[in-house]
């Protein structure tokens, strides 16, 4: 049976025949005469109609991305070629992932030109090679036949390709062993070569997000074209890629050419401003005497719907009007912009973004990234002693701190060891397969701490008097958490019916950290303690969310909420996201900050004392004695780490009895969370989500030409530019300088010494996208969520602070698009070596979800006092940070009752490992297997912090994936790593042999086997091995 979108299409195509003639192949038609909206339906039936390729040329980027998702809800997902080349500027370097995508979509175009392909009329002049070249530059992998891996990577590299640790975009390639993975600039996703040898073995597609093979190959081609040389792009253009009865539509208006008119409009009575019920109530009413009308009228009438929720909630409306009887109504799941009305085709479409009211202009493709979570829980990050430098301090669990001196062979030839020098020039190799044992030193504050004397007393006293301090600072945070939790609170009820509709209608997919969160916030608000919990994560997380649907539970409890904000651009933004999300519920939400005269004020104050109002979103002015809420049941606190101490304080006094959830974008170390965990309520937001890419990070001296080509460059593609220069007084000589390197462009200036309403206009035009360049100062920081500003310049970087910096660079990239942050720094001024430190470490840390990175190295920079209190400082000076988070997880645990989990430390000693017979064989990770010294320590600490079996057995199946098939040493290495486990298990501390004996110690005795020490008969290292593993099997 077909689908029934695909049914209706076939008839939509004899009745688009009968309206407006038939469309010849190889002809150009205009749009012009149609709504937009109808644009999909009609290209959807056209396609289906006429066995060709259908190019749509589109005026703007905000378009295209409409469009494409329209036609995917039409059941025909287009291609889209980038706009990757600016007109007129040939002398510029092409930004080298546009210029993929184009040659991967160009590459489709040939490989199957049954497509339709949205493309924009610059973009169709775009330069490309020949597809002779391009064709001619393939070459064909296949397994069993293809031979010369030598010659393969002597191609990539002579193409343009850069060689990595691990492929994670196009044009690059990755070598590790027998393995070589390729990401062509003409594919979709990289594969994976496994080699013997000079012959190709396997062929796999990978996920370069997880790295893990999803697929084997019968063949691959890769493209050996370089786009990273200019002077290669030919005079070719998209023309020549495209079949000679390619049928051209032309949505761009400036295109001339035959217009098509159709008897087709849009539902006008469902737009205008959103967040007054009444007026939402008297949007209802007319969309259901038009649904009446055009029942009674036999028309067909699709509504399509973001999610089972909202479809169900349609339904239920529907049926509640006695409309939903009617067979000419069918509902469908798929994301769609925007409806419209076809009085030839007797057609209705309709949205629910419509009917609700809801992200009016933040639909984007996200929507539809649905992807496997467990995909896109990402790698685990390395942690960043894969960084380190020779000279790096260090900490080592039992010796104390040191200065690394790099990877070198140990001293007996067997394996390689981390090379850590102590005081007096005292030196200690370190096996790699105890790496773990070393961490990073971070301290508070810029002094760097003395060496320790190899085996002197320092270490013990220092660690004796931290773990003392740890202990004493756990019993103060337990002594707060009892005196809070003995505060009675409102236990809110379960969630009900409209609960279950209101996150079922949320268009995203929750991230698992979200979920975990959210799940946590109501676990609280259903317990009749006060809740206290802190959501912490990186920028663009999801945050919001967990709040949103808190705020929703309280109401629906019959209590109000407050939202708390630090800025007014912020309380205002949250405000509108508030006013969207509740526009279909009776819940009623008000803004107060400096925003408001003073006759609104009133009426608020007014409508919260006597509970008139729900929900109110506020600056600092919610603190105020003269704000009294009837019944106030949850306040949320935003960007918790922008208010002062003075202010924190008084919250606690303030909102004692009601339940507080507190946000937070500026991460804490990871270690510091764990440690916590036992004493502070917090959830972690660590999965980005699925739509979102690292924003490029570029640092340059200020230069005009770079400020022009990168502003350009941003307006080309049809977005907006943040330009932030911190200091007031030059804003405007600032603005005129731009307005001279980019004439075209509208620039406007914000910043907090403005008057109120100014930066309401300013704020809401750039919203609109009425102004192309918005200069500010740091204003920005708190809040602003533009989709479409992609690019951020930002001046002096070197004058602001690490957490600062990573704040303002999250308010790009939010839209699923590339993102650009320029650091700009002042040429031939002094700058200090911290302010060189926080500017690198942004161009280091540029991954999603580096921010709990970013933090650590923000404590190393400014000091640790913020986060633990300046009692403690001189204790994590002595042991670093991570070590004395270590303890004060385990004083935590301890004084709770809880048995702490460590990792398995049953000590393992075979001594027909490296002597007699079996001299040449050792338990190691050989460099013939993994070539890069960082990846070998990364896979030996892996393998050392496997805590069970199962973890063990993943690890290994990912290095067969990523590196090919295990070696004998590593074998042998995993082994141990089994027994290792397997002894811990069983509760012994050993694994020894002496000769053909095997000793299990257990409480420092033996295990004997009828009074003997068991046997081993095997003569292989490994049958040995697995023999061990049998005997300590059999143990109870």
């Amino acid at each position: 049976m077909r689908d029934p979108i695909t049914r209706y299409l076939s008839r939509a195509a004899q009745a688009i025949e009968k309206e407006m003639g038939p469309l010849a192949p190889g002809g150009s038609y205009s749009l012009a005469g149609l709504p937009q909206p109808a644009w999909a339906v009609l290209i959807a039936a056209w396609y289906q109609k006429i066995p060709t390729t259908v190019v749509v040329v589109v005026p703007d980027n905000q378009t295209q991305e409409t469009l494409a998702i329209d036609l995917e809800a039409w059941g025909v997902p287009p291609r889209r070629f980038p706009e990757w080349e600016k007109a007129g500027t040939n002398d510029a370097l092409p930004d080298p992932d546009l210029l993929a995508q184009a040659l991967y979509t160009a590459w489709l175009t040939l490989e199957n030109p049954r497509t339709i392909l949205l493309v924009s009329s610059q973009a169709l002049q775009a330069r490309l090679p020949a597809p002779k070249e391009l064709q001619d530059a393939s070459l064909v992998l296949e397994p069993g036949k293809t031979t010369g891996r030598d010659l393969l990577l002597g191609k990539l590299e002579a193409s343009g390709y850069h060689r990595e640790i691990e492929v994670e975009g196009r044009g690059q390639y990755a070598v590790r062993g027998c393995i070589t993975d390729v990401f062509s600039w003409t594919q979709s996703l990289p594969v994976r070569c496994e080699w013997d040898g000079e012959t190709l073995l396997s062929l796999r597609e990978f996920d370069p997000v997880t790295q893990s093979s999803i697929r084997q190959l019968e063949r691959a081609s890769v493209c050996l074209w370089n786009p990273s040389d200019p002077s290669a792009l030919g005079e070719a253009t998209l023309f020549e890629y495209l079949p000679k009865t390619t049928l051209f539509l032309y949505g761009d208006l400036r295109i001339e050419g035959p217009v098509l008119h159709g008897s087709f409009y849009t539902h006008d009575f469902l737009h205008g401003p959103r967040g007054d019920w009444i007026l939402e109530e008297k949007r209802r009413e007319l969309l259901f005497f038009h649904l009446r009308q055009w029942v009674r009228d036999q028309w067909e009438i699709l509504i399509f719907c973001n999610s089972e929720g909202e479809k169900q909630r349609l339904s239920q409306i529907l049926a509640e009007e006695n409309i939903q009887g009617s067979k000419a109504i069918q509902f469908f799941c798929r994301p769609m912009t925007r409806g419209f009305a076809w009085r030839e085709g007797k057609l209705a479409v309709l949205t629910d973004n419509e009917i609700f009211g809801r992200y009016e202009r933040a639909i984007t493709r996200a929507i539809r990234a649905r992807k496997s979570w467990d995909l896109l829980r990402g790698r685990v990050q390395t942690a960043d002693w894969m960084d380190w430098e020779e000279g790096t301090l260090v900490v080592h669990a039992h010796h104390g701190i040191a200065r690394f001196r790099g990877l070198h062979p140990m001293p007996d030839g067997r394996g390689e060891a981390l090379l850590l020098e102590f005081a007096q020039g005292a030196r200690l190799y370190v096996p790699l397969s105890h790496c773990h044992l070393v961490t990073r030193y971070v301290g508070p504050g810029k002094r760097k701490p003395p060496l320790d004397v190899l085996g002197g007393p320092r270490w013990g006293r220092a660690l004796a008097a931290a773990s003392k301090a740890a202990m004493e600072y756990a019993a103060k945070l337990l002594r707060i958490q009892a005196e809070r939790q003995t505060l009675p609170g409102y236990a809110f009820p379960p969630d009900d019916a409209w609960q279950k509709t209101f996150e079922d209608a949320f268009l995203y997919e929750e991230t698992p950290d979200q979920l975990r969160a959210i799940e946590e916030t109501k676990r609280d608000m259903e317990s009749p303690k006060c809740m206290d919990r802190l959501i912490c994560g990186d920028v663009g997380f999801g945050k919001t969310e967990v709040a949103i649907r808190a705020i929703f539970k309280a109401v629906l409890a019959g209590k109000q909420a407050a939202f708390l904000c630090p800025t007014t651009v912020l309380a205002r933004q949250h405000y509108r996201t508030l006013q969207e999300r509740f526009a279909d519920y009776p819940i009623s939400v008000a803004l107060l900050s400096r925003f408001q005269s003073p006759s609104e004020e009133k009426k608020i104050l007014q409508g919260l004392a006597c509970g008139n109002l729900d929900v109110v979103v506020g600056t600092h002015r919610l603190l105020s004695p003269d704000v009294r809420f009837r019944d106030l049941g949850l306040v949320v606190i935003d960007e918790e780490q922008r208010f002062g101490v003075r202010q924190k304080e008084s919250f606690k006094e303030i909102f004692r009895r009601v339940d507080v959830l507190s946000l937070s974008a500026t991460p804490i170390p990871r270690t510091l969370y764990l440690a916590l965990a036992g004493v502070r309520d917090m959830s972690l937001l660590e999965t980005p989500p699925p739509n979102r890419k690292p924003v490029e990070t570029i640092i340059a001296p200020y230069d005009e030409r770079l400020i022009r080509t990168a502003i350009e460059r941003e307006l080309a593609r049809g977005g907006q530019v943040y330009f932030l220069h911190n200091r007031i007084g030059t804003l405007p000589q600032l603005r005129e300088r731009l307005a001279l390197l980019v004439p075209k462009a509208s620039v406007e200036i914000i910043h907090g010494r403005m008057p109120k309403r100014t930066i309401e206009d300013v704020m809401q035009r750039f919203v609109d996208g009425k102004i192309d360049i918005l200069l500010t100062t740091s204003i920005i920081e708190n809040g602003l969520d533009i989709p479409n500003a992609n690019t951020v310049l930002i001046d002096r970087a070197d004058r602001f602070g690490l957490a600062d910096l990573y704040q303002i660079r999250g308010r790009v990239g939010r839209a699923g698009e590339k993102a650009y942050a320029y650091l700009l720094l002042p040429k031939g001024f002094f700058i200090s070596q911290d302010a060189r430190k926080r500017v690198s470490a942004m161009e280091q840390y540029k991954e999603l979800g580096s921010g709990f990175q970013i933090a650590l190295r923000d404590l190393e920079i400014r000091g640790a006092g913020s986060l633990l209190g300046t009692d403690q400082s001189g204790h994590l000076s002595a042991v670093g940070f991570d070590l004395y988070c270590r303890l004060l997880q385990q004083a935590i645990q301890q004084l709770k009752g809880k048995k702490q989990p460590v990792l398995a430390e049953c000590k393992i000693h075979l001594d027909f490992l490296g002597n007699g017979s079996f001299a040449s064989v050792s338990a190691t990770i050989p460099p013939s297997y993994l070539p890069d010294p960082r990846v070998r320590v990364a896979a030996y600490r892996a393998l050392a912090q496997a805590e069970s079996l199962a973890e063990l057995d993943e690890l290994l199946s990912s290095w067969r994936d990523r590196y090919g098939p295990l070696p004998q040493e590593v074998e042998l290495l995993a082994g141990l790593a089994r027994l290792r486990l397997q002894g811990a298990q069983k509760g012994l501390e050993s694994i020894e042999t002496v000769g053909d004996k095997l000793l299990l110690r257990r409480h420092g005795e033996p295990i004997l086997l009828g009074h003997r020490l068991p046997r081993i008969c095997s003569h292989n290292p490994m049958e040995r091995i697995k023999e061990i593993e049998k005997w300590v099997e059999t143990l109870s």
